[in-house]
């Protein structure tokens, strides 16, 4: 696979993360009932920082939790028996954010509303997404965006975060 572009680097994710904070803020008037869960593995370095941006505005600590959807998906069979979900905290009545790096076909947001809805009945369930690349195959739509980015299907868009990849930036490569 080769690298084509770099699409973001560290001071635009930043930027947009800060976006999507105040959005989320802005629509849920505040952080009260409010809990963010992020899907593995890059979801959840970003749903991270968005918890600590949301403390930073509001000094609000909001429950951050973190979501493996692999027992969920339909395209693919878990590796193992180990579901590595961490959520310490009770969704019932919550409105929850779930934090992903790309969507694409929605059939990962799909697996993760499964995977919520397993532990309880929020209030609400939102999306936020650093990228979205476009070509969905379920009608499900991201409420807050860092970045539309149109691709073709031979493209892959690759977010890497510090706590994961030693950086941040988003590329797209080709086949």
């Amino acid at each position: 696979m080769e690298q084509k572009t770099i699409i973001m680097d560290e001071s635009a994710m930043k930027r947009a993360i800060a976006r999507i904070t105040y959005e989320i803020l802005e629509r849920n008037k505040g952080a009260e009932n409010l809990c963010i869960v992020g899907v593995y593995s890059r979801g959840v370095a970003l749903s991270n920082r968005i918890s600590e941006k949301i403390l930073e505005l509001e000094n609000i600590k909001v429950s951050c939790g973190a979501l493996d959807i692999t027992p969920y998906r339909d395209d693919m069979k878990p590796v193992s028996g180990e579901n590595r979900t961490t959520i310490d905290f009770d969704i019932k009545d919550k409105n929850v954010v779930i934090v992903d790096d790309v969507i694409y076909t929605g059939r990962s947001t799909r697996a993760a509303i499964d995977a919520l809805i397993e532990r309880g009945r929020p209030k609400s369930i939102q999306l936020a997404v650093l990228i979205d690349r476009g070509h969905r195959e379920l009608p499900i739509r991201p409420d807050y965006i860092g970045k539309n980015l149109p691709t073709s299907r031979n493209e892959k868009v690759k977010v890497s975060v510090s706590e994961i990849d030693g950086a941040d930036f988003v590329a797209i490569f080709s086949d």
